[in-house]
C-alpha cells in the first residue's frame, strides 16, 4: 500500500504549508480591503407579497 509510506507526499505537504505560511500569507495580509465595513444602519423595508393577475 503506497498510501502509508509517507516519503514522497510528506515532504511535499510539508513543504507546500511552509510556503503558504512563509510567503503568500503575509503578503495576502498587507493588502487593504476595497471595501471596509462602515458604523451605519441598515434600513431594512417590508415588502409584500407580488400578486399574480393570472391567479
Amino acid at each position: 500500500m503506497p498510501q502509508l509510506n509517507p516519503n514522497p507526499w510528506f515532504f511535499i505537504m510539508l513543504l507546500s504549508w511552509l510556503t503558504f505560511s512563509l510567503i503568500i500569507q503575509p503578503k495576502l495580509l498587507s493588502f487593504t480591503p476595497t471595501n471596509p465595513p462602515s458604523n451605519k444602519t441598515t434600513t431594512h423595508t417590508k415588502t409584500t407579497p407580488w400578486t399574480w393577475p393570472w391567479t
